[in-house]
């Protein structure tokens, strides 16, 4: 099981978990509503967060990835212009 399947497991979890505990409280139905509208938003807010982070960690790969191939073929040209050379 990947990372991504892990988190969203527990986000999932956590969603259903909060949303099972806001419905159970002995509050009045206004209440219960605009608890489980606050818990929404946070879930919504954190898995955007999540999201965001698994972009920027993909993206810094990629980068990474791309300035180390730039960097052999880089060497690999001057290699081979060295080379012709003698």
């Amino acid at each position: 099981m990947n990372a991504s399947k892990i988190l969203l497991s527990f986000i999932a979890g956590a969603a259903v978990g909060g949303a099972l505990g806001i419905l159970f409280a002995p509050d009045k139905g206004t209440e219960t509503r605009r608890k489980i509208a606050e818990k929404s938003n946070d879930m919504a807010d954190s898995v955007k967060d999540k999201f965001n982070e698994f972009v920027d960690g993909v993206k810094d790969k990629f980068n990474a990835t791309k300035n180390e191939a730039e960097d052999v073929a880089e060497r690999g040209y001057n290699s081979y212009k060295k080379a012709e050379a003698m």
